[in-house]
């Protein structure tokens, strides 16, 4: 068994925006969108999270790029 090690999953930001919306709408629990996805939830719920610290940068942007014109 010695040392095997474990593997991250690394997943694509289109795929974590993607169950992030999902998870903010509502439409389904936690647990079916896990099952949707084949995640656990927990990973839904960091996505949602890393979503919601990363979107504050995009309205930066858009200020910053309305502020140039």
């Amino acid at each position: 068994m010695g040392n095997m090690k474990k593997t991250r999953c690394k997943f694509s930001l289109i795929f974590k925006v993607k169950v992030a919306i999902e998870a903010f709408r509502e439409r389904k629990i936690l647990a079916e969108l896990a099952e949707h996805y084949e995640l656990h939830p927990n990973q839904i719920s960091l996505c949602k999270q890393e979503f919601l610290k990363k979107s504050t940068n995009i309205f930066d942007e858009l200020g910053k790029q309305q502020k140039e014109k």
